[in-house]
């Protein structure tokens, strides 16, 4: 049985290979959209993302360790495709029409804020002074880099739809995090396909085209890298981590994609990029260096989810079976008292 004092949580590795993967395909993206519309590159990205985790999916190993959605978790996952997949994007693409690019970027940032403060007053999730000051930090950071290429002012209608695609992206990130005990790769697949569906679909309505072959399979591969692989590995953070904090560490995102665009795009390096690096820099170690530490209560609780047998899973199996590790089936918690360094994950939601 694996102890806990013994292993270290993999959340923050795979919340800032979430954000490197999303964050290096907006320049790809960039140089994709030339003349394409908007609408047609989303669709073709969400699409690559939906029709490429359904192919691994089809073609993995049979048996897989993760536990498949069930009922309970529809309204959670129906949630999340709604505010994140289809009402964020047109909200999104509306206050671009009217909003210069960099000022959406600025705005951008309100995401992981708003995640942020949706999962601790909200969803209680718990943090405190460290965690709260590294959030800040890193989305100073951002800010910072969207800040200098600001020009122009903003119409309030604008404004108003990008701050309210962020807010719709936050709630999205909380949903998620209640079915983040599923598995991820069906959860990025069916919200990958229902926004490529509708954004295909807004496209083909306005009259937008479809580009030739080679530009199509190259979003198609883009979307599958950035936005599907990037959204299981979000959701395998959200588990780990809790919401506040696995948004924290995606807010690098854009200092990811400012890296990747030095290196495609040749751009220049300027003071603002450095300050951005330092600020961003502060705020993952304050998270990383993070230890919660107290003894803490465990309520009764039935679910299924992929484990390992620890502290937290020292159960039974049928007689004669020997599943292998880590593997996934409906188990049941007793109440337990102990104290170990933990974060908000799957099985500490606990108040403070």
């Amino acid at each position: 049985m694996t102890t806990l004092a013994h292993r270290r949580s993999p959340g923050p590795a795979l919340a800032l290979l979430s954000a490197l993967l999303f964050g290096a395909s907006t320049p790809l993206a960039k140089l994709l959209l030339g003349e394409l519309s908007p609408l047609v590159l989303a669709g073709l990205l969400y699409s690559g993302s939906g029709l490429g985790l359904w192919l691994i999916r089809l073609l993995g190993p049979r048996g897989g360790h993760e536990a498949p959605l069930t009922r309970t978790d529809v309204p959670w996952l129906a949630g999340a495709v709604l505010l994140g997949g289809i009402a964020a994007p047109v909200l999104l693409l509306t206050g671009l029409r009217v909003t210069p690019a960099s000022v959406v970027s600025l705005l951008l940032n309100l995401e992981g804020v708003l995640t942020a403060l949706l999962a601790w007053f909200v969803f209680r999730e718990n943090f405190d002074r460290r965690i709260a000051l590294g959030m800040l930090l890193i989305v100073a950071g951002g800010a910072v880099l969207s800040w200098q290429s600001r020009t122009g002012t903003a119409p309030l209608l604008g404004v108003l739809a990008v701050v309210g695609a962020c807010l719709c992206w936050a709630l999205d990130n909380n949903l998620t995090q209640r079915i983040s005990g599923g598995d991820p790769l069906q959860i990025a697949a069916i919200k990958g396909t229902v926004a490529g569906l509708v954004n295909l679909g807004t496209a083909w309505a306005t009259g937008a085209h479809l580009p030739g072959l080679g530009e199509s399979a190259a979003a198609l591969v883009v979307g599958l890298l950035g936005y599907g692989i990037s959204l299981v590995l979000f959701v395998l953070a959200l588990r780990h981590l809790g919401t506040a904090r696995t948004g924290a560490y995606f807010s690098l995102a854009p200092f990811f994609g400012a890296a990747a665009s030095l290196l495609l795009l040749h751009e220049s390096v300027g003071p603002g990029f450095v300050a951005a690096a330092a600020l961003m820099a502060a705020g993952v170690w304050l998270h990383l260096t993070e230890r919660h530490d107290h003894e803490h209560t465990h309520d009764p609780v039935e679910h299924a989810h992929s484990h390992v047998h620890d502290d937290h899973h020292d159960h039974d199996h049928s007689p004669g079976t020997t599943p292998g590790e880590p593997h996934s089936h409906a188990h049941s918690h007793a109440p337990q008292t102990h104290a170990h360094p933990h974060y908000p994950d799957t099985h500490h939601r606990h108040d403070h």
